[in-house]
C-alpha cells in the first residue's frame, strides 16, 4: 500500500515566517490523519542530540514515521568546494543515522557555462559514490532526486545512467512527479506542458528504480491538482506495483495559502490511492 506524507517545505513560507515550527508541522500532520513526514533540513534548528530525539519522540507518539531527510547539495560547484560539500552531506547522513531515519535525498549537479560538461560529470559522480559509500557504512540509503532547472537529471535517461554509474546497493531514486523536463510545473512552464518532452514517459522510466516520491502539487484550489495528472502517475506507479512513499511537496504559495492548500492535497491524494 503506497503510504501518504508531507514534506516540511509545503509549509515553508508558514516555517520561515514563524507561524509554524517543525513541532507544530508535525501535530498538523496528525490531524491531517498523515502515515509520516519528509524534512528538509532548513526545518532542522539543531544537530544536538536532545532537540532531535525530541523531534523522533514527537513523531513516534502520534504514530507518524520520517521517511526522509532532504538536503540541498551541488557536485557540480567548482572543485576546491566540492570536499566541503561531500562533508556536509556525510553530516546529515550522521543526523539520519541519529535518527533512524532511512534514507536522504541528495541533488547531482548544476551545471557550469565554464565547465567542460564530461569533466563536471566525473567529479559529480564521483562525489556521488563516496556519499553513497558513507551512506551504506551507517545503514542508510542515498537517494537522487531528478530535477530540472539546470540539473543534469532532467530527464530518467540522465537518472538512470548515474544510477549506473555509481552501481551502489546504498544509491537509489528518489522520484519527483513534476520535475522531469516538459513538466508544466518544471523551469518556469507555468502550467503549460512541453509537447516535445515526453516528462509522464520519465516518470515511468525511472518509477521502477524509486525508493520515495515527491507527489508536486501547484494549483489544488478546486480541490484537485491541475497541472499534474495524479489517476495517471499513480497508474504508472501501481503498474510497476510501487509500494512506498508519495509525500506532498505544495509550491503554489503564490496562489493559495499553505494552510488551505495542504489538507486539500491530502484529501485528493488519499481519496485517488483508495480507488
Amino acid at each position: 500500500m503506497i503510504k501518504l506524507g508531507c514534506m516540511s517545505l509545503s509549509y515553508n513560507k508558514a516555517i520561515s515566517e514563524g507561524r509554524m515550527t517543525l513541532e507544530s508541522f508535525i501535530d498538523t500532520a496528525y490531524g491531517m490523519g498523515l502515515d509520516g513526514i519528509d524534512l528538509h533540513t532548513r526545518a532542522i534548528a539543531s544537530m544536538d542530540d536532545a532537540y532531535l530525539r525530541d523531534i523522533r519522540m514527537r513523531c513516534l507518539k502520534r504514530g507518524l514515521a520520517i521517511s526522509y531527510i532532504g538536503i540541498s547539495n551541488n557536485f557540480g560547484k567548482p572543485e576546491a568546494d566540492l570536499d566541503a560539500e561531500v562533508d556536509m552531506v556525510k553530516g546529515w547522513i550522521d543526523v539520519a543515522e541519529r535518527m533512524r531515519i532511512p534514507l536522504v535525498r541528495i541533488f547531482a549537479a548544476w551545471e557550469r557555462d565554464e565547465k567542460d560538461p564530461d569533466t563536471l560529470w566525473a567529479r559529480m559522480i564521483s562525489c556521488i559514490k563516496e556519499v553513497a559509500d558513507y551512506g551504506g557504512k551507517k545503514g542508510i540509503v542515498v537517494g537522487l532526486h531528478n530535477h530540472n532547472h539546470g540539473c543534469v537529471t532532467r530527464t530518467a535517461d540522465d537518472v538512470l545512467r548515474i544510477l549506473s554509474e555509481v552501481d551502489h546497493p546504498y544509491f537509489s531514486h528518489i522520484l519527483d512527479t513534476g520535475q522531469y523536463v516538459g513538466s508544466p510545473g518544471a523551469s518556469g512552464a507555468n502550467g503549460v506542458e512541453d509537447p516535445t518532452h515526453d516528462f509522464y514517459g520519465s516518470i515511468g522510466k525511472s518509477a521502477p528504480h524509486a525508493v520515495h516520491v515527491r507527489a508536486k502539487i501547484y494549483r489544488i484550489q478546486s480541490g484537485e491538482e491541475a497541472w499534474l495528472d495524479y489517476p495517471r502517475i499513480i497508474k504508472i506507479l501501481r503498474d510497476v506495483e510501487y509500494n512506498g512513499w508519495m509525500s506532498i511537496v505544495y509550491e503554489g504559495q503564490a496562489v493559495e495559502a499553505e494552510e488551505e492548500a495542504v489538507p486539500k492535497a491530502v484529501r485528493y491524494l488519499r481519496g485517488l490511492l483508495k480507488e
